[in-house]
């Protein structure tokens, strides 16, 4: 018996999605940016680096743990319960034996490292994939059917959970153990809450079920995805090893507030997008308008964060983390270049995921990413600020090679994706241009000011480009009717799918 394998309105559902999710997403933000604020006033940057050092190096299990099934599950076009069992049992196993590796790999950890002190971190941290392992798929099904409430509610709750006993151990001197206590409790919060919200439970596991869709989709995607998370993490995995902890938090802290708007937009954009866009795969019309307005709204919005974050990252970083954070404002200044092109190349990653493709995308990551690498390592012979050089500017050219592959292997509108990126880069670089020279006479501790001067040339810089640039223009107002067009039934599919 299949589950809910078509919503009786795409639209609708959809238009929920996308108002849920973002309200979720309002809420996580207002949730870690008091962890920001808070923790990074009672802890180091050393106490970070001490953390950032093994999630490094063990957090590639975590794309192990997930194999690529969850995107599987809610791609594809039918899921049975027995195949939905399956999955789970799947996922738990690859967690539990990712636990008992990263056991096994904290002493050479510790050692590589030559920090006797991440041995134990890394064994505490082994459980969060036998949690995550264990959550997967009730995560995946709460996407496939579009009950975004219920999964936004449940991640926020086991965020709130982590929040509370990271501040109460840091308030008790706990150092970098309350970071690591943080994410154990944030994994099983999550895990308790998604249980208890899904309505689903898993059976004993099925032979003769087939499987082999799921597999050679997650097969491709995981494969992807560890050299993805390879490109991503070594610059964390190099400082670590060449400079030591307390440069490395201060990289960690300056490319978590970057990776704030990212994952804020990227995440729950992603989570509506990928059910409506594999839907949609077979209206090429439709799917183009929806993607194109996605992408639009995600990188508007991004795009005008870390626009006026890197204007004002001087005193943003000295009202957020304090004064001892300053060294991290010129790196966060490099990063926000990255952070734009990584949010750039997720509508390209939308297509790969939605409609199948993700040989191709295996393809593309395999000839892309191992250059990125090999760059990042000689960055880091010019220290920190070479290698988020490096890594900003081998995101941005990697942006317009993953439209071409894209356009390669499918009729996705690579054009109009190209012609929405380049637009609003250059409107938001201009208006963060001119934010930063509007307040670049203003003394340093007149931080307000500086804040309140520059949003006002900010948003102006915005209102002239949206008054001379009709296409800019036109991407405010589909920003703002936005949920109108669900309601239109922009995103309803061709009549013949609804059978």
């Amino acid at each position: 018996m299949a589950i809910d394998e078509r919503p009786p309105s795409l639209g609708a559902s959809a238009s929920r999605g996308a108002a849920v999710t973002l309200g979720a997403q309002l809420v996580r933000v207002l949730v870690q940016l008091a962890g920001i604020v808070v923790l990074a006033r009672l802890l180091t940057p050393a106490d970070y680096g001490v953390l950032a050092m093994v999630l490094a190096i063990i957090g590639v299990g975590e794309v192990f743990r997930d194999f690529g099934l969850s995107a599987a599950a809610v791609q594809a076009r039918e899921v049975t319960h027995a195949q939905r069992t399956n999955l789970f049992w799947i996922n738990t196993g690859i967690g539990a034996l990712l636990a008992v590796a990263v056991c096994a790999a904290s002493g050479p950890i510790a050692a590589f490292y030559g920090d006797p002190r991440l041995q134990p971190v890394a064994i505490a941290l082994s459980a969060t994939f036998l949690l995550n392992g264990l959550a997967t798929q009730f995560r995946a099904d709460l996407n496939r059917r579009m009950r975004f409430m219920r999964l936004s509610s449940a991640e926020i709750a086991g965020q709130i959970a982590g929040l509370v006993v990271g501040v109460w151990l840091a308030l008790g001197g706990a150092g970098y153990g309350a970071l690591v206590a943080q994410q154990l409790v944030v994994a099983a919060a999550t895990l308790v809450a998604l249980v208890a919200v899904t309505g689903w439970w898993p059976g004993l596991p099925s032979r003769g079920v087939p499987m082999r869709g799921f597999l050679r989709f997650g097969g491709n995607l995981v494969a992807s995805q560890l050299v993805a998370y390879a490109s991503r993490n070594v610059d964390s995995v190099v400082i670590g090893a060449t400079v030591g902890a307390s440069a490395l938090g201060l990289y960690n802290r300056a490319f978590q507030l970057m990776l704030m708007p990212l994952n804020q937009v990227n995440a729950p954009s992603t989570r509506v997008a990928l059910p409506v866009l594999s839907r949609l795969q077979d209206s090429p019309a439709r799917y183009a308008e929806f993607i194109g307005l996605g992408q639009a709204f995600m990188l508007n919005l991004v795009g005008a964060i870390l626009a006026f974050g890197c204007a004002q990252a001087g005193p943003l970083i000295d009202l957020a983390l304090g004064a001892q954070w300053e060294p991290a404002v010129p790196i966060f200044r490099i990063l926000a270049v990255a952070g734009f092109f990584q949010a750039a190349g997720y509508a390209t990653y939308w297509v790969f995921l939605s409609k199948g493709l993700t040989g191709a995308h295996l393809a593309y990551t395999l000839a892309t990413r191992p250059v990125m690498i090999g760059l990042i390592v000689l960055g880091s012979f010019w220290g920190v600020l070479g290698v988020a050089a490096v890594f900003a500017i081998a995101t941005a050219v990697l942006w317009p090679i993953a439209l071409w592959w894209a356009g390669r292997v499918s009729d996705a509108p690579v054009g109009m994706l190209w012609r929405n990126g380049v637009r609003a880069f250059a409107v938001h670089a201009t208006a963060g241009a001119a934010s930063f020279a509007a307040t670049a006479w203003l003394p340093d501790a007149a931080w307000a000011l500086r804040l309140a001067v520059g949003a006002l040339a900010f948003a102006g810089a915005l209102g002239v480009a949206a008054l001379a640039l009709r296409p800019f223009r036109d991407d405010v107002r589909r920003m703002v009717a936005i949920r109108r067009y669900f309601r239109a039934g922009g995103a309803q599919p061709d009549p013949g799918e609804a059978g």
